[in-house]
């Protein structure tokens, strides 16, 4: 191997080169090979009581399918929507604050489409520079709450 240090494997405050700590093993090619590491939701925070809300945006606008929360998560609130390999769970948050920097980046068939959509909505459409990410067409909009999520083509 290269010698090289894996993310997050630095020293640390306080630590010297020669102290090992558990992300300072290096993976060899054939186990680096073999991670399939893939993410199964991304969750967004909502404030309470706007399931009626997120199911107008997620299901009835964007065509994500509802998923049934398990029974003993209902309680919590919030809604799961899911399609075409992408999951979302909103979970409510008492002191709910949206995300206007984090944000999911989904991948998207026909975004002109999908921008036609949301902006008939009401919801803004704010196309990427082409420029900053060449050969990918994206936009970015908010949800009812202000998250805010960024669309990209497929």
């Amino acid at each position: 191997m290269s010698g090289t240090l894996p993310f997050g494997s630095g020293p640390g405050p306080g630590r010297s080169r020669s102290q090992p700590n558990r992300t300072s093993v290096l993976l060899d090619r054939q186990t680096r090979a073999t991670l399939d590491a893939m993410i199964h939701h991304v969750q967004l925070a909502c404030p309470p009581g706007s399931e009626d809300v997120l199911r107008g945006f997620y299901r009835d606008l964007l065509g994500l399918t509802e998923l049934p929360k398990p029974p003993r998560l209902q309680a919590r609130g919030g809604c799961w929507f899911a399609g075409s390999g992408i999951e979302l769970h909103l979970g409510v948050e008492a002191d709910f604050r949206p995300a206007r920097k984090a944000h999911p980046g989904l991948l998207w068939p026909d975004l002109d489409a999908l921008a036609a959509r949301l902006a008939a909505a009401g919801y803004p459409v704010r196309w990427a520079d082409p420029a900053e990410i060449p050969g990918r067409r994206r936009f970015h909009t908010d949800d009812p709450h202000g998250n805010r999520i960024e669309f990209l083509s497929a």
